[in-house]
């Protein structure tokens, strides 16, 4: 299956969660990507000592997953994309809910 994952919170203990279940699809087989999208473009720097976020995020690249997060709200929030988070538009996040089966948001 072909599932999509859009994250728009920057709360640890979800963004914690979505990852986790992206893990976890992965191991079942399944093609994900995640899209952040809002808050959601701040994860790589929402670790707390329970939620360990970019932890998760290099497990679920190293696993197979990809990650794409919204170009107009790192301008908004003044920040720039990274290896691990790539910058990418409103087209992006089109195309992968137009093409794949489901679309899980956090």
């Amino acid at each position: 299956m072909k599932l999509g994952i859009v994250i728009y919170s920057n709360d640890p203990e979800t963004v914690w969660n979505a990852f986790r279940f992206g893990n976890y699809a992965l191991k079942e087989g399944d093609e994900i990507t995640v899209f952040l999208l809002a808050k959601g473009v701040k994860n790589e720097s929402i670790d707390t000592e329970a939620f360990t976020i970019t932890e998760q995020m290099c497990s679920f690249v190293d696993g197979g997953g990809a990650i794409a997060a919204c170009q107009s709200y790192f301008k908004i929030h003044q920040l720039g994309g990274s290896e691990l988070c790539p910058i990418s538009t409103i087209a992006d996040l089109y195309a992968l809910v137009h093409e794949y089966n489901k679309i899980v948001t956090f």
